[in-house]
């Protein structure tokens, strides 16, 4: 089918900013009215071309509007096709009754009818999208301002059409419930401005099992419940997400991003003789924290709560099983306690040397890296364990039948269609060709073997 739109004239900015959206929803109406099969494929096309028009529009060169003008717009386009597009089985860019929640089935360890998708840092700066907000707002405003967080959130679902949408946020925005201050600087990355070294000093913060998160952290209720609104919309899953006790709690005792994590593990070692206590004391009072945050996320909307142990290649497998494991353990066990059926994945970036030690964490799935081949990964989890991963990221700097083959082996290795949920093995990287992701999801949501 051939569609032709008519950009108007502007000749004002009140036309421009009150009725571009608009006259982009009318058009969509009208195809919408004759019945057409109408892909999510041609919204990136249609956004690009009121991009365009407004980049051109000589009325709009000094307008801060701009973003609320193409936010607008392209919601209006998502929500158009995704209301006009009829689920066709041969087509992987068409919406199924089934895509609402097949991410949560299949987290749960269910067979599903295809093998569903998701990208850690899908929501990030390879894309052009994000680095309007990226460079212009330092992280916490991000993050933490609903508005800007939803958006950031929605930008890769509308473009690629994963089976989930990820909050925008941080492992670290919960610390300040306990009293512990942070930051993320540009060019440094967290910086972590409490020092927790001693017994004392672990002592003087919050009870963790007496915080109101509603009080402390505002906005994720609101951002959480936004997204739940347009994850319903948008027939796809809402994923929440926290960071695992030893991380958190290396990422405060380093203060900062670590090659090597010293300070962390000379705490680890007094502690193990009982010389200083502070580090076992210190990850159970992040472990029940990040257990009742995982909680508040689940009432707020979020569907399934992925667990990022980002330091576990910090970790002996020693040092994994004996404090970073039963920390997890107590967080993730808090949850399903309270929230049986929301399924929680696990995943420890750097953590596939000691996988076997991962098979009793008592979550829902397990996450690998890419340094394990998934049939590896399959064959020492076992049959019965949930997986998902593993690809490479370095994988979408290559070809489209390079990326779409490495598709179908980590779909195939981990048993084939409907049998694990795919990701990267690590988050989508700076720099990613945005159409490679395209090219990723599509494939993986076509492949039935």
């Amino acid at each position: 089918a051939k569609v032709v739109l008519k950009i108007p004239r502007l000749q004002s900015k009140s036309y421009t900013i009150n009725k571009f959206p608009q006259y982009i929803q009318s058009k969509l109406q009208s195809i919408k009215s004759y019945n057409m099969w109408f892909s999510s494929a041609l919204i990136p096309t249609l956004f690009l071309i009121s991009r365009t028009t407004l980049a051109f529009s000589p009325s709009l060169h000094h307008v801060d509007q701009h973003s609320s003008v193409f936010s607008s717009a392209a919601t209006a386009l998502y929500s158009t096709a995704a209301d006009s597009s009829p689920a066709t089985a041969s087509s992987t860019t068409t919406s199924s009754p089934g895509d609402r929640d097949i991410l949560v089935r299949a987290a749960r360890g269910e067979q599903v009818e295809r093998t569903p998708v998701w990208l850690m840092r899908q929501a990030g700066r390879y894309m052009a999208a994000f680095r309007e907000y990226s460079t212009k707002y330092p992280f916490r405003e991000r993050s933490e301002t609903p508005s800007m967080a939803t958006e950031l959130s929605l930008q890769c679902h509308r473009a690629y059409g994963m089976d989930g949408i990820i909050m925008f946020s941080d492992i670290l925005t919960p610390l300040p419930t306990l009293g512990i201050d942070f930051d993320v600087v540009r060019g440094k990355g967290p910086q972590i401005y409490t020092e927790i070294r001693t017994e004392d000093d672990v002592a003087k913060l919050a009870d963790p099992s007496n915080l109101n998160f509603d009080e402390k952290l505002p906005f994720i209720r609101d951002i959480l419940g936004t997204l739940s609104q347009e994850a319903e919309k948008g027939n796809t899953s809402l994923i929440g997400f926290v960071g695992a006790p030893f991380t958190l709690a290396a990422y405060t005792i380093e203060g900062k991003s670590s090659k090597d994590c010293l300070a962390t593990k000379k705490m680890m070692m007094a502690d193990e003789i009982g010389e200083n206590k502070a580090m076992s004391q210190f990850m159970d009072k992040l472990a029940v924290m990040i257990g009742n945050y995982g909680c508040h996320q689940i009432e707020c909307g979020a569907q399934v709560i992925q667990m990022f142990e980002s330091w576990a290649h910090q970790l002996s497998p020693k040092g994994f099983e004996q404090y970073a494991k039963p920390a997890a353990q107590k967080a993730i066990r808090l949850m399903k306690e309270r929230y049986p059926d929301v399924p929680v994945i696990y995943f420890a970036n750097g953590g596939s040397s000691f996988l076997e030690l991962q098979r009793d964490m008592g979550c829902d799935m397990i996450g690998v890296d890419w340094a394990v081949d998934m049939a590896q990964a399959r064959k020492i989890l076992g049959p019965d364990i949930p997986i998902s991963g593993n690809l490479d990221p370095t994988i979408l700097f290559g070809t489209k039948e390079q990326i779409e083959q490495a598709v179908r082996d980590c779909i195939d290795k981990a048993g084939g269609p409907g049998k694990h949920l795919l990701n990267l093995g690590h988050g989508v990287m700076q720099g990613t060709p945005e159409e490679a992701v395209g090219w990723l999801v599509d494939e993986c949501k076509r492949y039935r073997g």
